[in-house]
């Protein structure tokens, strides 16, 4: 079943009076609890890509489809409640805030909406998120008293708390160790494979383009055929 569809998509960025296009008729079928990466060199298109099927940005053409929404027909607060439901975001930047500590952040985003799950539930998941991000010890501590690669663990745990159907990963070892990130990645494998979630990678890290399923190669804007692993 299709979780993720891009029809023609493309995308332009205005340089002074100049056109850049990003991507140039992508078309992406993605289907639900698929475990793949997009590969290619900076400046192919990668993280637009995610921001495009994270309801993030807004393609110049084509048609994208997110659990079964066409998101160029959605008002941004439609947008708005599809991000919360049904996307978790990694972002290289953190995004984290500075005031909450580690559990607090964690914490944020069920506090957006109603959730199914007890009081009770939901501390044992994020207790247990954070523990499997090996950030136990550090609950109490703000993003101010992290280091670059805990902070990064935070913003993973804090993606995953909210059990998304899909998870988009921009880059999301580029600041851990490796030993870290092949437990971050393991955590993932045992979250795909028991709550059936997508997870896309967008990332140069050869350790996840050898744990993931597929590789959907970006070059230039553009898409080659995709490569099993």
């Amino acid at each position: 079943m299709s979780v993720i569809k891009l029809e023609n998509v493309t995308k332009n960025y205005m340089l002074g009076k100049v056109t850049v296009p990003a991507l140039r008729g992508v078309d992406l079928n993605i289907e639900m609890g698929d475990f793949l990466s997009i590969a290619g060199p900076s400046g192919s298109g990668k993280t637009t890509l995610l921001n495009l099927i994270g309801c993030i940005d807004k393609s110049t053409d084509g048609k994208i489809i997110v659990d079964g929404h066409n998101i160029n027909d959605l008002n941004d607060r439609d947008l708005t409640t599809l991000r919360h439901k049904t996307v978790g975001f990694i972002f290289q930047t953190f995004n984290l805030i500075p005031v909450l500590n580690i559990y607090e952040n964690v914490e944020f985003p069920l506090l957006l909406g109603k959730r199914e799950e007890s009081r009770k539930e939901q501390k044992q998941w994020i207790n247990y998120i954070i523990e499997e991000v090996g950030l136990a010890d550090r609950m109490k501590h703000r993003p101010n008293e992290l280091s670059g690669g805990q902070r990064q663990r935070v913003a993973i745990a804090r993606a995953l708390v909210t059990r998304p159907k899909i998870v988009l990963a921009d880059e999301p070892t580029a600041n851990l160790d490796s030993a870290t990130s092949e437990r971050i990645i393991d955590l993932m494998q045992k979250i795909n494979q028991n709550e059936k979630t997508t997870f896309v990678f967008s990332t140069h890290d050869p350790m996840i383009a050898h744990m993931v399923s597929k590789v959907i190669p970006l070059h230039d804007g553009l898409i080659a055929s995709p490569v099993g692993v």
